[in-house]
């Protein structure tokens, strides 16, 4: 099939430009993000784009002060369209006011990118990062905010403050640094004591206190009983280097905790943790990874994309695949055992859940809603033998999947979902442990999905 008969296909498919506009004049929000929920730009002439992106971001514009959530979906599906400064900047307010501050902060981003010379978003982006106690990003940004733009008044105050905080957490650091030096009888300034030598070797610890070294692959090595984060040092210093295993060792801690309050179970083996760069992620799997995924767990250990900094969308892909790796351990036969959807799902739902959400975020939700009722919703049989991130739109197969575990839980609880776990990865089918411990097959959770979308 040539190209311009499959562009016409999917145009046929899609509602057309032109029913944006009637839907915004007659101010039918909800109609309006609805019918483009689920639209394919790619599948519009880029000449239209345009003219359904205006549209869209109007809805956001108009809802922003009494319907943020709303405002959001519209503002994200105007950006899908055409990435208008307008737009970013309305998606960004709308996510704010929605606490969904790494959608904020990837807006804000993106449009200090392409629309340098606005200095709402190095103004926005950086009273962000001040919020966020990222005092030496809010100074770098900051720094961009045109000195002829509107904006550059405000601008300077922030500057002010962030500088004084670099100052104030410059001597913090050092002064955290001269005690770990003392504590680990290492010399400090003025000192002429023999530092003492640290061993190339791995080093396992039994306990839950932190030991730190350099592992014979001469990356760092911060570890405990229960994991053993793996990291190249990327030119840090000593003061660097102890604030960032800080932090990575609170993250991975709340992940413990989280999925034990959640699951009800955690991991108990000692579980190895790998952070890379972008660059360091693409150079040891891939640049096809490197570009799909945020991160992986395979052969006991989660290797995280991008993590030099940890944002909260890091943390929050760090629970999802800590939630792997504990029902790697629960399932008597390992992950594997199970169904890629469900292993999937189970994870997912908990990333949710970790983000204060019950069910899929409001985009989502109203984009599965649509596929619902044109039928177009993925059966969990087809994906019995498919990982979701293979589907032909991988967001509305892990949401799927993810609704599925939670009319499990909602069926039968925390107790009845372990004990199903692992029963259906201990040997029997898990179809026949669904029917088992739930009475319900493919057919009848599809079913339940669909009514929970529904709000029946």
């Amino acid at each position: 099939m040539n190209t311009p008969l499959i562009a016409l296909l999917l145009l046929a498919a899609a509602p057309p430009a032109q029913k944006a506009k009637e839907l915004a004049a007659h101010k039918e929000w909800e109609e309006l993000y609805l019918a483009f929920a689920a639209a394919d730009p790619s599948a519009y002439p880029e000449a239209q784009r345009p003219s359904v992106a205006a549209p869209l971001l109007k809805g956001c514009e108009a809802l922003l002060p009494e319907d943020a959530v709303m405002a959001y979906s519209l503002g994200e599906r105007a950006v899908a369209f055409q990435e208008t400064a307008g737009g970013l900047r309305c998606l960004a307010r709308a996510a704010l006011k929605t606490d969904q501050r790494s959608a904020a902060e990837d807006a804000l981003k993106k449009g200090l990118e392409h629309f340098p010379k606005d200095g709402a978003f190095a103004l926005e982006l950086g009273r962000l990062q001040l919020a966020d106690q990222d005092s030496e990003g809010a100074l770098a940004t900051l720094q961009k905010v045109p000195a002829k733009s509107k904006e550059a008044s405000e601008a300077k105050k922030l500057l002010q403050l962030a500088r004084s905080r670099v100052s104030e957490e410059g001597a913090a650091r050092r002064e955290a640094e001269r005690l770990e030096q003392r504590m680990n009888g290492e010399p400090g300034s003025g000192d002429t004591r023999q530092a003492r030598a640290t061993s190339g070797g791995e080093v396992r610890s039994a306990s839950l206190s932190y030991e730190s070294g350099v592992g014979k692959d001469g990356m760092r090595v911060r570890q405990n009983s229960r994991f053993a984060i793996r990291y190249f040092n990327s030119d840090r210093d000593f003061g660097q280097r102890a604030e960032y295993e800080g932090k990575v060792v609170s993250a991975l801690d709340e992940a413990y905790d989280f999925t034990q309050r959640t699951l009800g179970k955690a991991r108990e083996r000692q579980l190895n943790v790998v952070l890379y760069t972008r660059d360091e992620f693409a150079t040891h799997l891939g640049p096809s990874y490197a570009a799909a995924v945020a991160g992986l767990y395979s052969d006991n250990a989660i290797r995280m994309n991008d993590a030099a900094e940890l944002t909260q969308a890091t943390k929050a892909t760090l629970v999802h695949e800590y939630v792997h790796a504990a029902v790697d351990e629960l399932c008597p036969g390992g992950g594997g055992a199970l169904p890629r959807w469900f292993n999937e799902g189970l994870a997912e739902y908990i990333e949710w859940r970790y983000l204060g959400l019950d069910g899929p975020p409001r985009g989502l939700r109203d984009a599965m809603r649509g596929r619902a009722k044109q039928g177009l919703l993925p059966k969990l049989s087809d994906m019995d033998s498919k990982a979701p991130i293979t589907m032909s739109q991988p967001e509305i197969a892990y949401g799927t999947s993810a609704m599925a575990v939670r009319e499990l839980v909602r069926l039968g609880g925390q107790e009845k979902l372990l004990a199903f776990i692992q029963r259906a990865g201990g040997g029997q089918s898990f179809q026949e442990a669904l029917q088992a411990t739930y009475e319900k097959d493919f057919a009848g959770l599809d079913q339940a999905v669909r009514a929970a979308l529904s709000g029946r």
